[in-house]
């Protein structure tokens, strides 16, 4: 019997890069700040997360100047649609399942 929780990825246990995940699959990109504010965490907490989702291939960073000041975005990878919406999907049989 396969289990109902087979399907669901490791990389997405955590609140954070769920949220990060969540808010890159229906924005194009995000500035650092803009989801460090809706995400509500530290900015070590948030790059630790992004760096880790970075590392797997999920997202891209880009790093800019606007004037003097730089400006991180990150927007999600194609690897990183096809993992998420296969996670989503486990979830999703897993509530089937469990009705």
């Amino acid at each position: 019997m396969k289990s109902p929780i087979e399907g669901l990825r490791k990389e997405f246990e955590n609140r954070v890069k769920l949220g990060a995940m969540s808010m890159l699959a229906v924005n194009d990109n995000m500035g650092f700040n803009e989801l460090k504010a809706l995400l509500e965490v530290t900015d070590g907490n948030l790059s630790s997360h992004l760096h880790g989702l970075e590392k797997a291939g999920f997202i891209r960073v880009s790093k800019t100047f606007a004037g003097r000041k730089p400006q991180t975005t990150y927007a999600m990878t194609s690897k990183g649609r096809e993992a998420f919406e296969s996670h989503l999907a486990a979830l999703e049989a897993l509530i089937r399942q469990l009705k």
